[in-house]
């Protein structure tokens, strides 16, 4: 296995369905500019409650990516 250097970026996703589907929505979006992407790390979940339900989810990830040489 090649050595590898990682630099992290700090992402938060959002959604109506779930707390998955908040993370896959931030990883989406970032793909379209950020190379290189290997792993995430789940900082922080959070939702918003209406009616005594949940209502959306807020999901901070912490995604690392390889740099070019």
């Amino acid at each position: 296995m090649a050595d590898h250097v990682y630099k992290h970026i700090q992402l938060t996703g959002t959604s109506a369905v779930s707390s998955d589907d908040a993370i896959r929505a931030a990883i989406a979006k970032a793909a379209k500019t950020v190379r290189g992407m290997r792993w995430f790390e789940v900082i922080e979940t959070r939702g918003h409650i209406e009616d005594g339900a949940i209502n959306h989810w807020q999901v901070s990830i912490r995604v690392g990516f390889t740099l070019e040489d």
